[in-house]
């Protein structure tokens, strides 16, 4: 971890005005319908038809991304088997505010990219080496100088190269294809990095179509059912290419020898759509459950783009409608709603209810478009979670809080992970067996809890 990061302690403020965040939680809610969804996609559709253009998806590639690697493999298939023209570009990663740490990005991709390659059925070399910074460039540079029509194929097998450490497969392709002059690959890099950001997005392994983003492996499954009902399939009594994991713990009722630490946040969009699931996997599967709230990302001093937000509001409406999930009509909790309601965790947990408090605070800012940053808001989720608001409010502005959570970031930066929800699955000798960020990996950590129990 590096040092910035174990420096970041502290709950600083992030408070705006009650204008701005009220403008702010009503753009949201209004980008984020589904009503409004298919609004733009109907005028989308029509404006292209209208221009007789071909649906056109752009791919943004980073060779020393994992999760990029992962996406090139399904790239000939994809074109193959959807109407479309597919553009590959080659791109740096994020940088600035969309990268508080490049290099631990880039680490977790490695490491959550070998866990999931399978479950997709594609390959990453497990334990290996991350990619030098040489090959990196000759990768680049390879990529470059290669044809549109040649780079879906080429990018995996570029990839396969480079993440096994093969130089001698790099050379021969290498050979084999030519590289294109510092300079031109330079042009390369910087012309495709800034129509990617010309689009408002800032990371690797992404698909753009139509004014949407669909990262990697993860979120292709959504691209290609757009695609599908705008009749684009060619295979369309086929599964499609990428199919999203089911959570499950089907055969384990009494894993209580497990562990699982649960770190979300009370401001982010994918612990609210993802809380009430992880209780319920915990209780089905018999797994303790130890809860360990933290700090909103942009209050522990971990900065945040307007692009990467828009982004996260969207995604997580989708994945929200894939649940069957109420999301969407929000109202921003950041700042002073969330230090409130962490000021009241303590006593809920005393009152058996913590968990509770935590679910109905995010249920009441994300689903219910309640206002939390006043006493009538808390008020409604303090009672939601079955607590006595007159009670209740003699424990506002307590500060017991605030070491509690500062000893879950530390635990959760020391497993390398930064970002919420996240999870660590520990067994009864105290050995670490998963350590994972994000909503999208519930399935992952099922999917642990029961390997882990047929093994005992």
């Amino acid at each position: 971890m590096s040092q910035q990061f174990k420096e970041q302690g502290g709950a600083a403020t992030m408070d705006p005005s009650p204008l701005a965040r009220r403008l702010t939680s009503n753009l949201a809610s209004y980008l984020n319908s589904e009503k409004k969804l298919i609004k733009r996609r109907l005028k989308a559709e029509k404006a292209r038809k209208k221009e007789g253009r071909p649906h056109v998806v752009d791919y943004f590639h980073q060779v020393e991304d994992g999760y990029s690697h992962l996406a090139s493999q399904v790239l000939e298939q994809f074109a193959q088997r959807y109407d479309i023209e597919l553009r590959c570009h080659i791109v740096r990663g994020p940088e600035g505010k969309n990268a508080p740490d490049a290099a631990l990005l880039l680490k977790l991709s490695q490491y959550d990219s070998a866990l999931i390659a399978n479950e997709y059925g594609l390959n990453f070399p497990r334990g290996s080496n991350p990619p030098s910074p040489e090959t990196v460039s000759q990768a680049n540079a390879l990529l470059a100088n290669v044809p549109q029509a040649e780079l879906p194929r080429l990018m995996a097998t570029v990839g396969d190269a480079l993440w096994s450490g093969d130089e001698a497969a790099l050379a021969t392709l290498t050979d084999q294809h030519g590289c294109a002059s510092p300079e031109d690959t330079e042009a390369r890099l910087n012309a495709a990095t800034g129509l990617r950001a010309q689009l408002k997005h800032y990371s690797g392994a992404m698909f753009h179509y139509a004014g949407e983003w669909y990262w990697g492996v993860d979120r292709l499954h959504y691209l290609e059912a757009r695609l599908a009902d705008l009749g684009a399939d060619h295979q369309s009594d086929q599964p499609y290419i990428t199919q999203c994991p089911d959570v499950s713990v089907e055969g384990v009722d009494n894993a209580s020898d497990l562990t699982l630490e649960f770190f979300p946040s009370l401001r982010s969009p994918y612990s609210s759509i993802v809380f009430d699931e992880t209780i319920e996997l915990a209780e089905k599967a018999g797994v303790k459950l130890s809860m360990r709230p933290v700090l909103p990302m942009v209050m522990r001093g971990v900065p945040a783009t307007r692009e990467k937000g828009m982004y996260i509001f969207s995604d997580t409406a989708r994945e929200a409608r894939r649940r069957g999930v109420a999301y969407g009509n929000m109202y921003d909790p950041i700042g002073n709603p969330v230090r409130r309601c962490y000021s009241l965790y303590p006593w809920a947990v005393s009152k058996g209810k913590g968990n509770e408090l935590l679910s109905s605070f995010l249920k009441h800012a994300f689903a219910l478009g309640v206002n939390t940053n006043n006493n009538r808001g808390l008020k409604r989720v303090v009672e939601s979670a079955g607590l006595s608001w007159s009670e209740a409010k003699t424990h506002l502005g307590e500060t017991e809080w605030e070491a509690l959570l500062e000893t879950n970031r530390v635990s959760m930066y020391e497993g390398g992970l930064w970002g919420v929800p996240s999870y660590r699955l520990i067994d009864a000798q105290g050995q670490t067996h998963l350590e994972i960020w994000g909503q999208d990996r519930l399935w992952l950590v099922a999917r642990e809890i029961r390997r882990l129990h047929c093994a005992s």
